[in-house]
């Protein structure tokens, strides 16, 4: 069986309530969970949260809540790691057994059910991988990028490429932050999820926002509107 698991804690401070705060007319979990059931991808859909809260109003948007997720993993230093394999670990000693699980984002709205199939498709076709997760390019050469120094000035991170133009530099990726499919024995055993055992799924940069401040939601709002347009006048 696949699972999904929605990390969903309750102690956002630089957004209060974040994960269950209203985006586009929903709680923003919603959407996570909504893109999760469209997919047809998972056998349940488990949201792993310390919150009363945030559990009632997961388990309104259809999802499971079978568990408090113990204050040890609800921290603001608890990674995505021991949170999944807690989730898995709990499924086990309930007679459960699931073979790929896929950590899925609380703030993801703009993940589809297609992004969340094609990662399961590539995990699956690759048996050697660990993981397979959401990746979006960089809008600017990351070899060019600048520092502020501690006198107000500038200096480059790699000055070596000053003169390099743009379209000759090599592209960079980073972590969408949206969703992450994994072997459940590899959530278990802690592998690291950056590496060579691990398979890009490309998304593009207007499908990606991180949403950890309010800056990020605000523009997060703009462009959820803006695709929304999109899709009703196309």
């Amino acid at each position: 069986m696949n699972i999904a698991v929605i990390p969903a804690r309750g102690g956002s401070k630089r957004i209060p309530r974040k994960n269950i705060k209203d985006f586009g007319g929903r709680p923003m979990i919603a959407w996570s969970i909504e893109a999760a059931r469209q997919s047809e991808c998972f056998g349940r859909i488990l949201v792993s949260t310390d919150d009363n809260e945030i559990a009632e109003v997961a388990q309104r948007q259809g999802a499971d809540v079978p568990f408090m997720r113990p204050a040890a993993l609800a921290d603001d230093h608890t990674g995505t790691i021991p949170v999944i394999a807690h989730a898995i670990e709990w499924l086990q000693e309930h007679g459960e057994a699931p073979e790929a699980v896929c950590c899925l984002y609380a703030t993801a709205p703009f993940v589809t059910p297609g992004a969340l199939q094609q990662g399961y498709r590539a995990l699956n076709e690759h048996t050697d991988a660990d993981y397979a997760f959401s990746v979006t390019s960089f809008p600017f050469p990351i070899q060019r990028a600048l520092r502020m120094t501690s006198n107000g000035r500038v200096e480059m991170f790699q000055p070596e490429h000053f003169n390099t133009r743009s379209q000759d530099q090599e592209e960079a990726w980073h972590d969408a932050g949206q969703f992450y499919w994994g072997r459940a024995d590899a959530w278990q055993a802690g592998r690291a999820l950056f590496g060579q055992r691990s398979i890009p799924i490309p998304m593009p940069r207007h499908r990606v926002q991180d949403i950890d401040t309010p800056e990020d939601w605000e523009r997060a709002e703009w462009l959820f509107r803006a695709l929304h347009q999109v899709d009703s006048n196309s």
